[in-house]
């Protein structure tokens, strides 16, 4: 979902293979992350181009950004789908909040190191540890919310492999539904439409969760829905969502595909 990954690494496998060059995908990660750092000039972590590249269909990928160390996870959905819902909105600051949020991120490490000298990034920082972490940026509280979302998000995440492997849907959904908050309240990135999507699916009886995903600011939410219910869900959505910003959202119901690959159509290579 991530347009700029996708074109990034499409194109460097397509390069890849008419040049017959020896690079696997994890690498074509790698340089299209650099392509995004160095040439658009967004400071965008590996996550989007390692999935892009990386993908396994019916598979989470569970991924040590700073060593490239990675799992799939089988995500098992039986009578769930997942629902992609844009919000039409124009983004106009996610680059540049982005860099703006990394930027803060590591004004709170470097902060943090004062205390926890060891610490090399925020998702080093257990949750037994946060109570000291707190108390040493109590006075600098934006840096607080944003090392808070960190710590936590790495928490729910190792939690999110856990439940995923357990088959724990509802526990999953719950998950989502914390990211979202923290995203939005602790390094708000979400917006009044984004959070009016995610609320009005949090509304509705047959959604385990749902969340923003991308750089925020717009763009879209993805939703756990239960199958038989995706067309009552798309009009409550729709009717909330229009009520609170009148805009129009648009819907994709998903599947977990594969990653980057050829694809063979009609007797021609795409």
């Amino acid at each position: 979902m991530s347009s700029s990954a996708a074109v990034e690494v499409v194109t460097a496998a397509a390069v890849r293979d008419l040049m017959a060059y020896p690079l696997d995908n994890a690498q074509l990660a790698v340089l299209s992350q650099r392509a995004e750092n160095e040439f658009v000039g967004v400071n965008c972590g590996i996550m989007d181009q390692f999935a892009v590249a990386m993908g396994k269909a019916d598979h989470a990928i569970f991924l040590d950004c700073q060593t490239l160390d990675y799992e799939w996870v089988p995500v098992t959905l039986g009578d769930y789908a997942l629902v992609i819902t844009n919000t039409n909105e124009r983004r106009g600051l996610a680059e540049s909040k982005y860099n703006e949020r990394r930027s803060e991120c590591e004004a709170a490490l470097s902060l943090i190191q004062e205390i926890l000298p060891g610490i090399q990034n925020l998702t080093q920082i257990s949750i037994d540890q946060w109570n000291d972490v707190e108390a040493h940026l109590s006075s600098q509280p934006i840096l607080l919310r944003r090392a808070r979302h960190v710590v936590f998000e790495e928490h729910r995440t190792k939690e999110a492999v856990r439940v995923l492997k357990a088959l724990r849907l509802d526990a999953f959904g719950q998950l989502m539904n914390a990211s979202h908050a923290s995203l939005r309240d602790d390094y708000e990135v979400t917006g009044r439409a984004l959070d009016a999507l995610a609320e009005a699916a949090w509304s509705f009886a047959g959604c385990l969760g749902s969340r923003m995903t991308g750089a925020g600011f717009g763009g879209c939410t993805v939703s756990l829905v239960e199958r038989a219910s995706i067309p009552a869900f798309e009009e409550h959505v729709r009717v909330a969502y229009a009520d609170k910003t009148g805009l129009e959202p648009s819907f994709y119901v998903s599947e977990i595909g594969d990653g980057v690959h050829e694809r063979q159509q009609e007797g021609l290579e795409v």
